[in-house]
């Protein structure tokens, strides 16, 4: 005799774990090591290995390096940011930061850094930033503009920038 029940509670588990793994794997908590390579002039370049790490170095502290590009979940209640985590893939387009940044460059030489994230909400979205300079000792404040609901903004500097680091993210 066949048991229609079993096999109908059999199937609900199986796509159940089916959708957790599927939705589950897409997180994306560290950065795989890679070689960080930056222009400074037509002779000389600056070179770091950045081993695997988190991205956020504390919650809703992110860091980032020049050429990386990074899917940012994030989660809303009570119109603010209750919490970020970096996904490999965009599933959820309204509720995720995209964020890239990249150092522009004529042949070998450098020709500045570009930051741009995107804005997936209905409300201005805002943030504060820390940079590192070649040849730097600590991390300098940079000026941000807020970002306008569902805009995209670029940040630009001449400096040669190491890495960023983005906190005191809110929306407004």
């Amino acid at each position: 005799m066949f048991n229609y029940k079993l096999v109908k509670t059999l199937l609900t588990q199986l796509i159940s774990l089916n959708f957790l793994l599927l939705y589950g794997q897409n997180d994306k908590p560290e950065r795989n090591a890679f070689l960080l390579r930056v222009e400074i002039d037509s002779v000389n370049y600056y070179q770091q290995e950045v081993i695997k790490s988190p991205y956020f170095v504390k919650e809703k502290i992110l860091q980032i390096y020049p050429s990386e590009k990074l899917y940012i979940e994030t989660e809303i209640k009570s119109d603010s940011i209750f919490s970020m985590k970096t996904v490999n893939e965009n599933l959820n387009p309204e509720k995720t930061i995209i964020i890239k940044f990249n150092q522009n460059t004529k042949g070998r030489l450098h020709d500045g850094m570009m930051l741009s994230v995107k804005n997936p909400f209905n409300k201005t979205l805002k943030y504060e930033a820390l940079m590192y300079l070649n040849g730097g000792t600590e991390w300098i404040p940079t000026s941000i503009i807020p970002i306008r609901p569902n805009l995209e903004n670029y940040e630009l500097w001449n400096d040669i920038i190491l890495s960023i680091v983005l906190v005191e993210w809110r929306i407004e």
